[in-house]
């Protein structure tokens, strides 16, 4: 596949929400800003990469920074694809970089719940933090668990809702400056065991249906990232 074939570009958020809801395991958007980028394989919309704040009202706190500056990869959903999922987020990454060139770290996380050790992670060289602190979940109506935040978000309060679980995930983290890798070094761990290959844990990871093209609505490239974004960075590698 040439390069010429894969395209990503800033989506609309209705464009994100129908990828999520289709090719994501949550099939849930994540609550807050986002930053929404949307990806193209030989024409086709195929799917979408999703930056925000996250779940963690305080994600800079153990790394000294301020929410300005540190970001969560809060979803990665994508139907069936050639290029490899560490590709997408790494031309994803790029973007968010040149949009948003305050941010200094980016965490993200794999969720052993799925069958997820962070295989796109590893083979991305981001650096494995170890095991998050356990988070509240929200058991929420029929049965599904979400984060409490989520809860809220959608019914405007968490009570009446049955009791929460603890739940952890792994945890890694992308510096985006030479100060800020240099000072979560000493934090790295090894790898966890990989499940399979990079491959079987996207598989794991998307819903890997069959390629689908949104209504034409859902297909604008135009929308601008975040407030901080002037002008659009390259759309392809």
């Amino acid at each position: 596949m040439s390069k010429a074939d894969l395209k990503l570009d800033w989506c609309s958020y209705a464009a994100a929400k129908y990828a999520v809801e289709k090719w994501h395991y949550s099939r849930t958007m994540p609550a807050g800003k986002l930053v929404k980028v949307g990806v193209w394989e030989g024409g086709p919309f195929i799917g979408c990469v999703l930056f925000g704040r996250g779940a963690n009202n305080h994600i800079g706190q153990p790394f000294g920074l301020p929410q300005t500056e540190v970001a969560e990869l809060v979803r990665v959903a994508l139907s069936r694809h050639r290029a490899s999922v560490t590709r997408v987020v790494r031309v994803a990454l790029r973007m968010l970089r040149a949009a948003c060139p305050g941010l200094r770290l980016l965490v993200s996380y794999a969720d052993p719940e799925q069958g997820h050790n962070g295989a796109i992670y590893q083979a991305g060289n981001w650096m494995y933090l170890g095991s998050s602190r356990p988070q509240r979940e929200t058991l929420g109506q029929g049965g599904e668990i979400v984060h409490k935040r989520t809860v809220h978000s959608r019914y405007g309060t968490i009570k009446g809702q049955r009791p929460s679980a603890v739940l952890w995930k792994h945890k890694y983290a992308y510096p985006l400056d030479a100060a800020m890798r240099a000072q979560i070094e000493p934090l790295r761990k090894p790898y966890p065991k990989r499940a399979g290959s990079v491959g079987s844990d996207t598989a794991a990871t998307h819903a890997a249906e069959g390629g689908a093209t949104p209504t034409p609505a859902l297909c604008s490239h135009g929308d601008q990232p975040c407030e901080a974004a002037t002008d659009s960075p390259p759309s392809s590698e």
